[in-house]
């Protein structure tokens, strides 16, 4: 999603060999067996006996960027990454965003680099327990009421209606249990039915958790890194559960709900760079999963010869994960071409990713997704924009531009290779919501990193019908991660924690009418307390929202869940997740900055992961279970 594909994929050294592994390479690496893979970089952890000297190797091909950071370029310093974990770091490098920075590196020398720079992870992090359930597992009944996937519904409203917890309850908010994830971040965001957790982890693990106590029914290992909420639906006979996420090495996975094993797997995209970062969503039968890349981070490398990923929206069977369709968000094949001034060749157009959880739309047949920028000088009319798509041919009905030549790179950030003429970054990152008014019209509301919301009319080709300026927008701007909607009020959180130069910070929380576009209140970020200390604490409000009946839930960078009355935007609970916590399966876990997925809202509780930290704000390795009085 945005923040992992933006100015953070610095060029390594010029040493380094910036050419990507080819497709038959790429797809081994995907076909590889989880257990090859958790083996290789678990050994990361013991490297530093066997292994080239990290901190010369640091030194020479990673510090010139990491050791003192450019202001405003929002790379990691080094004392960032080391809040990581080494699995997680020895994973970037292979299969993640460093991927075509770390080409030249050997599996040594990467492991290297990561027992360097995590030196002190052990004495930050507990050693996990199993923290096995002691009673038979139940089989999972998905009809019955939680919270599936990232929206929580087929039109992506993160609204809970059924959330046995009165507002009047909030305030008294506590942990019940808390749950510590391998490696020093959290992504992700909880999925829970029928009394079970599932949740996924930075360093490739599937969990299904017992939602009552925490403890661990099964663990999946899958080959990468998961990122994506998890969907639930039922098999052939309409009573096995089947999850289903995606991985940043672009793969979708189908597992057996209540034994945790796989049912298939396929790999969605062969371009290198390409993953799925957006939570697939399963309807009538068919998983529709959005497809992103990171590939507008390698292209600031000067000796890159950029770009050829094309997003896309993938159907596949749930039941066998066959391809049914695949729709490419920019119609044109990239082709080759010159930019002034620059030594490589290059080709274009490129981009539109797909960083959201498709909105179903039932009674028009369609998909709708936000797309994000171009990453070259061909500009394209589909990037930064809504688009339609009929869920059973995959055709685009429409597509409304709302921003164009938004070409970016990252080199545009840090005065690297920029395409000209260059944009913002302005993706729609976040899910796109229908809501539907009184009168039962629909409107399509979609925030956008530019720091404006859009209402929009499904009906007429998209066409808009209101927008509003809610933050000053940027490369870490605007909307971030996600929008909710209770009945037709909006509720956009502004994260503004990198904005475009000309453009006031602004972050906070917005409430505006689906209707009209008007503003109904507008609630300013508190200033930011961090229990870690001062260095990168942040107010910004990048965190998908959550609300419920007379409340919506907002997380901030700086470790701050709130709750805020709907009614006016007051904050009547503030809880710092960015302490230390006693874990069910360690001594302890670690919280951190609150980004990315969002908290879910079930049976009286709120989860929540707390630690993003991927490129801005604190790492940490905690899921939260809070109750009224921890009950």
């Amino acid at each position: 999603m945005v923040q992992l594909r933006s100015v953070i994929r610095c060029v390594l050294g010029v040493s380094v060999a910036l050419a990507l592994p080819t497709l038959t390479q790429a797809q081994q690496r995907s076909e590889a067996p989880s257990r090859a893979l958790a083996s290789l970089t678990l050994a990361a952890t013991d490297a530093a006996t066997r292994a080239p000297d990290g901190a010369a190797l640091f030194a020479q091909h990673c510090a010139a960027c990491h050791e003192k950071p450019a202001p405003g370029a929002h790379i990691p310093s080094r004392e960032s990454l080391a809040s990581r974990s080494p699995i997680n770091i020895v994973m970037t490098l292979k299969t993640g965003a460093m991927q075509p920075q770390a080409a030249g590196l050997s599996t040594a020398e990467d492991q290297a680099i990561a027992s360097y720079l995590t030196a002190d992870a052990a004495k930050r992090g507990s050693a996990l327990r199993p923290n096995r359930c002691a009673a038979p597992a139940r089989p999972v009944n998905v009809s019955n009421t939680g919270w599936n996937g990232w929206g929580a519904d087929l039109a992506n409203t993160r609204f809970q209606p059924h959330a046995d917890l009165k507002a009047s309850e909030v305030p008294k908010l506590r942990v019940k249990w808390a749950f510590a994830y391998p490696g020093l971040m959290a992504w992700g965001q909880p999925t829970i039915i029928d009394g079970k957790a599932f949740v996924a982890s930075t360093t490739g693990q599937v969990y299904s958790l017992d939602a009552s106590t925490g403890c661990t029914w099964w663990t999946f290992e899958a080959g990468a890194p998961v990122r994506t909420s998890l969907s639930l639906g039922t098999g052939s006979d309409g009573h096995a559960g089947i999850v289903y996420f995606g991985d940043t090495a672009a793969n979708v996975y189908a597992v057996d709900a209540d034994s945790g094993k796989e049912i298939w797997r396929v790999h969605v995209d062969d371009h290198p760079l390409a993953r799925v970062t957006g939570a697939p969503i399963l309807h009538g039968g068919r998983l529709l999963v959005p497809v992103s890349s990171f590939e507008e981070g390698a292209a600031a490398a000067p000796t890159y010869s950029c770009c050829s990923f094309r997003g896309s929206v993938v159907s596949v069977d749930a039941l066998t994960g066959k391809l049914i369709w695949k729709r490419n968000t920019i119609s044109r094949e990239p082709k080759p071409y010159q930019r002034k001034g620059s030594a490589v060749g290059l080709s274009g157009p490129a981009g539109a990713s797909v960083w959201n959880t498709p909105t179903v739309d039932t009674k028009r047949g369609v998909l709708y997704v936000g797309t994000g920028n171009n990453y070259t000088d061909v500009s394209v009319p589909t990037t930064d924009a809504v688009m339609a798509i009929g869920l059973d041919d995959g055709q685009i009905r429409w597509s409304q531009q709302l921003v164009a030549n938004d070409n970016w790179a990252s080199g545009c950030t840090f005065k690297g290779p920029c395409p000209q003429p260059s944009g913002n970054d302005s993706d729609f990152s976040a899910s796109i919501i229908l809501v539907t008014l009184p009168s039962g019209r629909n409107i399509l509301v979609a925030g956008q990193k530019s720091g404006v919301v859009y209402g929009l009319d499904p009906d007429a080709q998209g066409k808009p019908l209101w927008h509003i300026k809610v933050g000053g927008g940027g490369v870490f701007g605007g909307v971030e991660w996600g929008i909710a909607a209770a009945g037709t009020t909006v509720f956009v959180p502004i994260s503004d924690s990198l904005t475009n130069t000309s453009s006031a910070a602004r972050p906070g929380l917005a409430a505006i009418d689906a209707a009209t576009g008007k503003q109904l209140w507008w609630s300013p970020a508190p200033q930011p307390v961090c229990s870690w200390g001062k260095e990168d604490c942040r107010d910004a409000l990048s965190q998908a929202p959550t609300a419920i009946p007379g409340v919506v839930f907002s997380g901030s960078q700086d470790g701050h869940l709130r709750a805020y009355d709907a009614a006016n935007g007051k904050v009547v609970w503030d809880f710092d997740t960015g302490t230390r916590f006693p874990a069910v399966n360690a001594d302890s876990a670690s919280g951190g900055s609150l980004d990315a997925g969002g908290p879910v809202v079930v049976n009286g509780r709120v989860y929540v992961n707390s630690g993003y930290g991927q490129f801005l704000g604190h790492g940490g390795n905690v899921l939260l279970a809070l109750s009224p009085d921890g009950k």
